[in-house]
C-alpha cells in the first residue's frame, strides 16, 4: 500500500537541528526528528490519519499539550514520553522553557492500522482501540523498539519487514488493546492482554528464538504454568507457535522480497537454509520453493 501522510501543521519558535531521517513503508511512514524549541514556542498539528510520537528524552517539564482550541487551561497537561493521536484529533503544544529534544513520529494510513489489529482482536475492537488516544510516561520497552527503528532509518540495509514488525510491536505495546481484565486467568487460558505482550515481544526479536522461560517471564507466569495455559489457549506449544510466526515472516519475504532462501534464513535467525526448509515444510506442508510456485500460480 503506497502511502503519503497528510498533515496540517504550524509551528512558531521550533526548528530542526539536523536533517530528518525517515523511511516509507507499507501504509506507514516513520520520521526521526532532532529539534529545539524556545520558551513560548507553539505548535499545531492535525492529520486525517492516526500517528504515534515517542520522545527520547524527558519533555514534561518544558512542553504542555492541549486538544481544545489551543487553550492551555484546565484541560492542558504535560507532554508524556509517548502518545497516540487518533485520526482527526487536533493537538496543540506550548513550550514553557527552551528545550532540545528528539522524537520518532510514526504515521499510519488508517486502513493499515486496522489491517494489523483486526486479524487478532476483530474489526470492531480494532476500530475502538484505534479511536482512543493514549498518553504514557513509562516508555522503557517502547523506547528500545523506537531506537532500533531509528538505527534502521539511518542505515536501511534490512528488508522493510524488519521495520514493519518493530512498528507493529510498538502499536501492540502502546494502544489500549481490549481483552480480559488484567490478571484474569479464566479457565486456564492466557488473557488477550498477555497474548498481545507475547506478539509484541516476538515481533521485536524475530531473528532470535525466545526460550519458554523468557516467554513466560514476558507475561508474568511460571514456566510450567505458562506452558500449560499456552497450549490451552492456542492449541500449540510455545515453541511451535513461535516457529509458526517465523515461518509466516519467511512466507512474506518469499512473496514480497528478492532475498535468497539462505538470506531469509539468516535474517530470521535459522541456522541455515536447510534448517529453514525443514521448519517451513513442517509448518506449511511443502518446501519454500514449492510453496512460492503454488502462490505465484494462484
Amino acid at each position: 500500500m503506497s502511502y503519503r501522510h497528510s498533515m496540517t501543521w504550524h509551528t512558531e519558535g521550533i526548528r530542526a537541528v539536523a536533517p530528518a531521517k525517515w523511511r516509507c513503508l507499507d501504509g506507514m511512514l516513520g520520521v526521526f526528528w532532532e529539534a529545539e524549541g524556545q520558551a513560548g514556542a507553539k505548535g499545531y498539528y492535525l492529520s486525517p490519519d492516526p500517528r504515534i510520537m515517542i520522545f527520547f528524552n524527558e519533555v514534561g517539564q518544558q512542553i504542555r499539550m492541549s486538544s481544545r482550541d489551543g487553550r492551555f487551561g484546565a484541560d492542558s497537561r504535560r507532554m508524556t514520553r509517548a502518545i497516540y493521536v487518533p485520526a482527526g484529533v487536533p493537538l496543540w503544544t506550548e513550550f514553557t522553557a527552551s528545550l532540545r529534544f528528539s522524537h520518532l513520529d510514526l504515521h499510519f494510513h488508517r486502513d493499515r492500522l486496522l489491517k494489523f489489529l483486526a486479524p487478532t482482536i476483530g474489526r470492531s475492537a480494532a476500530l475502538a482501540a484505534s479511536s482512543q488516544p493514549v498518553e504514557i510516561q513509562d516508555v522503557k520497552a517502547l523506547e528500545a523498539l523506537a531506537a532500533l527503528l531509528v538505527d534502521d532509518f539511518t542505515n536501511p540495509v534490512r528488508h522493510p519487514i524488519y521495520a514493519e514488525n518493530l512498528i507493529g510491536s510498538i502499536v501492540a505495546g502502546l494502544l489500549h488493546i481490549p481483552g480480559n481484565k488484567a490478571g484474569e486467568q479464566s479457565e486456564g487460558r492466557l488473557t488477550q492482554a498477555q497474548m498481545n505482550k507475547l506478539v509484541a515481544r516476538v515481533g521485536a526479536c524475530h531473528d532470535q528464538r525466545l526460550s519458554v522461560a523468557e516467554m513466560a517471564a514476558t507475561v508474568g507466569l511460571s514456566e510450567s504454568w505458562f506452558a500449560s495455559v499456552f497450549k490451552q489457549t492456542t492449541g500449540k506449544t510455545p515453541l511451535q507457535w513461535q516457529l509458526g510466526r517465523r515461518v509466516e515472516l519467511a512466507q512474506t519475504l518469499l512473496m514480497e522480497g528478492d532475498l535468497t532462501l539462505a538470506g531469509i534464513a539468516a535474517q530470521l535467525g535459522f541456522c541455515d537454509q536447510a534448517h529453514l526448509t525443514k521448519a517451513f515444510r513442517q509448518i506449511a506442508g511443502e518446501t519454500p520453493a514449492a510453496w512460492r510456485r503454488t502462490q505465484q500460480g494462484a
